[in-house]
């Protein structure tokens, strides 16, 4: 199971270079309960960058960049399938 709402969805962020930038995300209920993962101007996010990090549905920023705006879609995945939230922009000035 998957429903489609997501209890809490990203919303738009602003913030200045350098500073921290956090979108939240609360997926939908599901079962087995999903995962969350996050795609920025359509591209999957790695973790791989360490000064991002995914935890608990939140997408952290350490020190956000000119190159981190955009926007972000946080997306809920476990057996049964996927679903995308509405987009969120993320503006770095």
């Amino acid at each position: 199971v998957l429903r489609d709402d997501f209890r809490q969805p990203p919303g738009d962020l602003v913030v200045a270079v350098g500073d921290p930038a956090i979108l939240e995300c609360v997926p939908p209920r599901g079962h087995p309960e999903p995962s969350v993962s996050w795609r920025k101007d359509g591209a999957q996010l790695s973790d791989k960058d360490e000064r991002l990090t995914i935890r608990g549905g939140k997408l952290m920023v350490a020190s956000a960049r000119k190159s981190d705006a955009g926007v972000y879609v946080c997306v809920a995945t476990n057996v049964v399938g996927e679903r995308a939230s509405e987009p969120a922009e993320l503006v770095v000035f």
